[in-house]
C-alpha cells in the first residue's frame, strides 16, 4: 500500500469495481439476449412503426437442453391510438429452417374500459414486456432469427416507439 494513501481509500479503491462487476453480473443471470430497435416511419418520422418495417434479432442458441422464455419488448407513447397492438412473429433456426409456425399476438397496452395507460413508465412513455412463447426449447445449437411484424388495420402506428425481443432461461 502507498504510503500516502488511507486504508480506507486503498480499499474503496480495490473493491469498488469489484463490488460493481458482481453487482452488475448479479443482475439477469438467466439472460441470453436482450435488443430493443427505435422505430420510425419511411419518411423519418419518429415513434412510427410501418407495416413493411419488420425488425429481425438474432440471437444464439448454446443449451438444447435448457427451456427458454421468449418475451417481447413494446415502448409506446400514451398518445398512441389504440388500446392493443398485435404483431406476427416468425421463428427461423440454424439454417435458415422455420421454427413453428408464425403466431399472431395481441398485446394490450392500456385499459380498454378506461384508456389508462399499462406497464411501468413516466410520463407519457410506457414500457411492455410481454411473456410471449413460455417454456421454449431449440432442438439445436446455433443462430435464431425472430422477426417481428406489425398486424393492425393501418400501415402505419404512430405512437409505437420501440419493439425488441429478450430470451432468458426458464428457471421454473
Amino acid at each position: 500500500m502507498p504510503d500516502k494513501m488511507s486504508f480506507r481509500t486503498y480499499s474503496w479503491r480495490v473493491m469498488a469495481p469489484l463490488a460493481g462487476a458482481l453487482l452488475l453480473s448479479a443482475c439477469d443471470p438467466g439472460r441470453v439476449y436482450e435488443e430493443n430497435v427505435d422505430l420510425k416511419s419511411p419518411a423519418g418520422d419518429p415513434y412510427v412503426w410501418d407495416v413493411q418495417q419488420r425488425p429481425s434479432f438474432t440471437f444464439t442458441i448454446a443449451d438444447t437442453a435448457a427451456r427458454y422464455n421468449i418475451y417481447f419488448n413494446v415502448r409506446n407513447a400514451s398518445g398512441y391510438g389504440f388500446y392493443n397492438l398485435y404483431l406476427k412473429h416468425t421463428l427461423t433456426g440454424p439454417g435458415n429452417r422455420p421454427v413453428g409456425q408464425p403466431l399472431l399476438h395481441q398485446m394490450v397496452l392500456m385499459n380498454p374500459k378506461t384508456g389508462e395507460p399499462l406497464g411501468a413508465g413516466a410520463g407519457d412513455i410506457f414500457d411492455h414486456q410481454f411473456l410471449a412463447l413460455p417454456h421454449q426449447r431449440f432442438a439445436q445449437a446455433g443462430e435464431y432469427q425472430l422477426t417481428l411484424e406489425q398486424y393492425m388495420r393501418q400501415n402505419q402506428l404512430p405512437g409505437i416507439m420501440a419493439v425488441g425481443v429478450r430470451v432468458a432461461k426458464d428457471t421454473k
